[in-house]
């Protein structure tokens, strides 16, 4: 029993080689892989039948390996049957997306809802609608969904949402109302793990996302900063004036307050984000002031953040990417007045090109990198499925 056991484990260890050098080094040929492996050509090629088998490889044509002999039939990962489904409840929106091995996104949808009028039965019923649509459509198109994360604005551990402020959620259990399996993770880690992976952000950044409330997640090596409680990132609550008005989080001038979207369009008397660009677009001065103070407030948060941190690159997400713009130079100006003294330069400041995209694409890259590095589970699930 021992000795099969231990089999099961190196098989399980071996795969996991085998699919991580495919996707580094492909196409490459199953000589290759036993050279790069130091597997046996016999291993190699059993396990790269299996992953075809499976369908996350295919083979791509005839590869030289070297000057002289014959050339070998390359392998490649392949993106046609195996998916991840990211799933985000925001504020004011309900998202999902299903992308494959490849990291391929595949299928996007997206739906207007406001979330704090309804309980979390009813916001969980309407993304589980959403969720099984992106499942069905998914499996139209020959792709079987290998798992679930949900991204949500609010404290999470495990399963259990213990605050989101914005939402009104206060110790939900999403695994209790959701009919689905799902994984449930903070918005703004899974926001940065998009940018990671489907951006354009170098391996060490901080990614702030800007929807309702303000968000962060730290990127250090190419790997998520969560935190001794996974609680890290929480730049929105970041005090700006501690004599400013209360925010929902029970503290006193936080930085959402300033630079949240809800406190953008009331300081310019506009209801939506497509307006307030129309205004700024005119150059409307409300407009043009309320980014101007926006941004500064912003500026002084991640002042706070760069003495703690010291990213090298600071990337604007969710609804500050198409505001860039016109809150660039005023976050630039503050950073620069109160860092200049200690650092002569200030972080490089860019916008995210995913947007709100960022999050539900990180909730499915979450899936997809864990297959990837392990993917007897998937190949455990096909076999019990056939």
């Amino acid at each position: 029993m021992t000795q099969a056991v231990r089999h099961d484990s190196m098989r399980a260890r071996n795969l996991g080689v085998v699919l991580g050098e495919i996707r580094r080094n492909g196409p490459v040929t199953r000589a290759a892989l036993a050279e790069i492996t130091g597997l046996t050509k016999t291993t190699v090629s059993k396990m790269v039948g299996d992953l075809i088998e499976a369908g996350m490889v295919a083979e791509s044509g005839a590869l030289r390996d070297g000057e002289r002999g014959r050339p070998g039939t390359a392998v490649v990962l392949s993106g046609r049957r195996v998916a991840a489904l990211g799933l985000e409840i925001n504020v004011d929106y309900l998202s999902a997306c299903v992308v494959d091995l490849t990291l391929a996104v595949r299928l996007r949808y997206s739906q207007a809802v406001d979330n704090r009028a309804a309980s979390p039965v009813e916001t969980l019923s309407h993304l589980a609608e959403l969720a099984h649509r992106a499942v069905d459509e998914a499996r139209r198109e020959g792709l079987a969904v290998a798992g679930s994360t949900l991204a949500v604005p609010g404290l999470v551990d495990g399963g259990l949402v213990h605050t989101a402020p914005n939402l009104g959620w206060h110790h939900v259990r999403v695994s209790d109302l959701l009919d689905l399996p799902v994984e449930v993770d903070n918005e703004a880690n899974l926001a940065a793990l998009g940018e990671l992976w489907f951006g354009s952000a170098p391996g060490d950044f901080l990614h702030v996302s800007g929807e309702i409330g303000i968000g962060a997640g730290l990127v250090v090596g190419g790997t998520l900063f969560r935190g001794a409680r996974g609680l890290a990132g929480e730049l929105g609550h970041v005090v700006v004036h501690p004599d400013g008005p209360a925010c929902r989080c029970g503290g006193r001038g936080c930085l959402e307050r300033y630079a949240g979207q809800e406190a953008l369009l009331g300081a310019c008397g506009l209801t939506g984000v497509p307006e307030l660009l129309e205004s700024l677009r005119a150059g409307e001065p409300g407009a043009l002031e309320a980014c101007e103070r926006a941004g500064s407030a912003l500026g002084i948060a991640l002042t706070s953040a760069i003495h703690l941190m010291d990213p090298g690159t600071i990337v604007l997400g969710g609804v500050f990417a198409p505001l860039f713009p016109w809150i660039r130079d005023p976050v630039r100006q503050a950073m620069a007045a109160r860092l200049t003294g200690m650092r002569h330069t200030v972080p490089d400041l860019t916008v995210s090109r995913l947007g709100s995209d960022a999050a539900p694409l990180g909730a499915a890259g979450q899936i997809i990198h864990r297959v990837l590095a392990n993917p007897i589970a998937t190949l455990t699930r096909r076999g019990e499925n056939a």
